[in-house]
């Protein structure tokens, strides 16, 4: 290892930079990269790597299989995994909770979001859906169903009925700016 080390002119220093380097990534991207330090500092040796930067043999392995391919490979997590939306298990109930929610729903009064503000609770909107024959299986949580209405475009808010407008200020006669109309003064300018 160290003759090899010193050919290529790699210092501990430089070594502990690529490692760290590598540390930073994920994935695919990591292992294009230990792939090709692999291959400039160590000829394209696996076991080599490991020994000079102390990474997984496997991955550096992996790594140069997708340099030579050209195909990246991706885990059965990555690919598969993690769990569906409420809205992809249950579409029926989606589209009666997305019914029951538009109902109650209300445009943003200044028109400058698609955002619907609705009446509707989490706990109602529940409620409403087992009312509707959905089984307790399908029918979410409270707080699920306020993260669901917020998927849909739904914000959990109470509608606001148009405000009254401000009535104009009435001339009091304690006022400095209103003058009192007596009747000398009609009087004079008649």
């Amino acid at each position: 290892m160290e003759s090899f080390i010193s050919e290529h002119q790699l210092s501990q220093s430089q070594i502990e930079d690529l490692r760290l380097a590598a540390s930073k990534l994920l994935g695919a991207g990591r292992r294009s990269f230990q792939a090709e330090m692999a291959l400039k500092y160590c000829e394209g040796s696996a076991r080599l790597a490991e020994t000079v930067f102390g990474w997984g043999r496997n991955n550096v392995e992996l790594g140069l299989a997708e340099h030579r391919t050209g195909i990246t490979c991706i885990g059965a997590q990555a690919a598969f995994g993690g769990a569906k939306r409420w809205e992809k298990r249950f579409p029926e109930a989606a589209t009666a909770l997305r019914q029951l929610a538009e109902v109650h729903a209300q445009q943003d009064p200044s028109f400058l979001t698609m955002i619907a503000y609705t009446r509707l609770t989490a706990k109602a909107a529940s409620v409403q859906l087992r009312s509707l024959g959905y089984p307790d299986e399908q029918v979410p949580a409270p707080s699920t169903m306020a993260e669901i209405l917020n998927r849909m475009g739904y914000r959990l808010k109470p509608v606001v009925k148009a405000k009254p407008q401000k009535k104009s200020q009435k001339q009091m006669l304690s006022s400095t700016t209103s003058e009192p109309t007596t009747s000398k003064q009609i009087i004079s300018n008649a």
